[in-house]
């Protein structure tokens, strides 16, 4: 045999060593190149799920904020309702709002009691006359101020001018 055979021979079984020697480094980097991968693969496609979760709920709170503000604005109707239901009934109450009850033709048959209220009944509950005869008390009368000493509403004066006017009649 040749030297430069034999010198073939060495570098084969050499070259077949370091393959022997090399082949499970290979496979065990390949498996770990794959594994990063598929890993790689797996966090794209939860963060995709967890983005697209995301922008549904989102979605959703900002549905559900928009209806509070609804339901926000609709309780404050039915709280501004509630307190003109309120008014209204303190001022059928107080008979400020007895022409509200009757009707024009009805006018003369409730003129001396329209518009009493329990300040205008004596201490020993007979009516003060003033108001019987369709007037209002002189002290509500003069200088447009009523008995608690506080300015008299448009409503009450047009009362006043309404009592007056009839007793002209």
């Amino acid at each position: 045999m040749s030297t430069g055979l034999i010198i073939a021979i060495v570098v084969i079984v050499l070259i077949l060593i370091a393959l022997l020697v090399m082949l499970p480094r290979m496979r065990a980097k390949a498996e770990e190149r794959k594994a990063a991968k598929e890993l790689e693969s797996r966090r794209e496609r939860v963060a995709t799920e967890n983005r697209e979760a995301a922008g549904t709920r989102a979605t959703e709170a900002e549905r559900a904020e928009q209806e509070a503000v609804l339901a926000q604005q609709k309780a404050k109707a039915e709280r501004a309702e509630a307190e003109r239901l309120e008014s209204e009934a303190q001022m059928h109450e107080r008979g400020l709002a007895d022409d509200q009850l009757i009707d024009d033709h009805e006018r003369d048959r409730f003129g001396g009691v329209a518009g009493r209220t329990n300040d205008d009944v004596d201490t020993d509950g007979r009516t003060d006359t003033a108001v019987a005869g369709g007037e209002r008390p002189a002290a509500r009368q003069a200088g447009g101020a009523d008995a608690e000493g506080g300015a008299n509403s448009e409503y009450q004066q047009g009362r006043v001018d309404e009592a007056t006017e009839r007793e002209r009649r």
